[in-house]
This record gives C-alpha cells, sequence and structure tokens, in this order.
C-alpha cells in the first residue's frame, strides 16, 4: 500500500502491536526520529525512558512507553522491539 508503513512493536514477551502506518516516530540515543514511507535502512538503539508513537491513517495516534531495545528500519517497514511496551494511549491496547 502507497504511503503506508508496516510496523510491528514487540516486547520481549509478546507481540504489542502490527499494523500499517502513516508516520513513526521514536526517541533513539541519537535523537528523536520521525520514520515515513521509503526512509533509510537504519538500526538505532531506543532511548530510555522513550516513547514510540504511530500515526495512522485518518489521524489516529497510538503511543507506548519502552525502555530498552532497537529501531530497526528496512524496505519492508519498521519494528521495534523493546525490553517493555507499556501502552499511553488508550487505542495502543488493542
Amino acid at each position: 500500500m502507497a504511503g503506508q508503513l508496516r510496523v510491528e512493536v514487540v516486547a520481549v514477551e509478546q507481540r504489542v502491536w502490527t499494523g500499517d502506518a502513516e508516520m513513526v516516530v521514536a526517541r533513539t540515543t541519537e535523537g528523536e526520529l520521525g520514520i515515513l514511507p521509503g526512509h533509510a535502512p537504519l538500526l538505532g538503539q531506543l532511548a530510555e525512558p522513550g516513547e514510540v508513537r504511530v500515526k495512522r491513517a485518518g489521524g489516529e495516534q497510538l503511543a507506548w512507553e519502552v525502555s530498552g531495545g532497537f529501531l530497526s528500519v528496512t524496505a519492508d517497514g519498521v519494528t521495534v522491539l523493546a525490553e517493555t511496551a507499556v501502552p499511553t494511549t488508550p487505542a495502543a491496547t488493542r
């Protein structure tokens, strides 16, 4: 789907959320990153404490407080692999 990213948020014990998004914002040790479709591949270490935000089509926002882990951007999408991922928005619990 053009203009969309495939996103997976995974904690050590479980897959927290999977879906399509227009944008992902994550705080890494190098600073806050905004990832849009077509972003160059990268691997970043998540900052502690950190937050990962997902903007979905239609304006829906999802967010998790994360600790530890990495953010990976590939041609296939974005994967957030964190030690813990606690929802900070009600929609992120679905």
